[in-house]
């Protein structure tokens, strides 16, 4: 089997095999089609409004507890046991381990951190590392030439890597949405960390609450915009199973040849 990367040519496959093609003219999708796809596919990669409520509200949990009576163990404990209670949720509608488990784990390590410390703001420094380390991420592989969004929503758009080489258009909007990604949380953090090194817990708390989803938003919004304006993506998989089953064609019509040939020799 080819690889996802090369499976097929340009000149053999002409555009390729874009997701969603029976709607547009000519085969190629409609821009109402190319619209939803994108959408659902954001949707489906940064876990859609259900997940920006699950990154918060833990995070909105511990600020108001400790807020109000200044101990960072109950404040603390409130919010893992919130996550946990929202991850056993997605699990038990049978959703993905990563959807399920992947806030549980950011709040465990600030929670941790912050009873070990005894410093109620170092409850929000895992979360303000990862983001971080995340703009760092997006802007470096953006200027390399390998945006960190291709390689995050190309298996969701089944082009795998498609993007790199046969899709010029895909890969300028895959950079441009690194950039914003990355420059978006660069300026996220450019707040946070002040305020982690003079300001006090609540006032970290409570500005961190208020940048957890319109940031998110602006970043999803603009990777959407970006990606509805690039050509659609080459379905690889699609690609692949077809050949196959022309391989597995060819091999059928040869067996029947073959038998064709041996039943009328003398």
């Amino acid at each position: 089997m080819a690889s996802p990367d090369n499976a097929g040519t340009a000149e053999n496959t002409g555009a390729g095999t874009a997701v969603g093609t029976a709607g547009g003219p000519g085969g190629t999708p409609s821009e109402a089609e190319a619209r939803a796809v994108t959408e659902a596919a954001l949707f489906e990669a940064f876990g859609g409004v259900r997940g920006m409520v699950e990154t918060t509200v833990p995070g909105l949990v511990f600020v108001a507890i400790y807020t109000v009576n200044r101990d960072i163990k109950s404040s603390a404990i409130a919010a893992l046991a919130l996550s946990v209670l929202l991850g056993a949720a997605r699990l038990a509608q049978r959703d993905t381990l990563k959807h399920a488990f992947s806030g549980v784990f950011g709040v465990a390590f600030g929670a941790v951190f912050a009873m070990m410390s005894g410093n109620a703001k170092n409850f929000y420094l895992p979360g303000m590392l990862y983001t971080l380390g995340l703009a760092i991420a997006y802007l470096a592989s953006a200027a390399a030439g390998f945006p960190l969004l291709g390689l995050i929503l190309g298996p969701v758009f089944k082009e795998n890597l498609s993007w790199r080489k046969r899709n010029p258009g895909r890969l300028r909007a895959y950079t441009k949405a690194s950039w914003a990604w990355g420059l978006i949380l660069l300026a996220k953090s450019a707040i946070l960390f002040p305020l982690y090194w003079w300001g006090n817990a609540t006032q970290l708390g409570w500005v961190k609450v208020a940048l957890g989803i319109p940031p998110f938003l602006l970043s999803v919004y603009l990777t959407w915009i970006f990606l509805v304006k690039a050509p659609p993506p080459i379905d690889v998989i699609a690609e692949m199973e077809a050949a196959e089953k022309a391989e597995q064609d060819r091999a059928e019509q040869a067996k029947k040849s073959a038998q064709a040939g041996a039943s009328s020799a003398p």
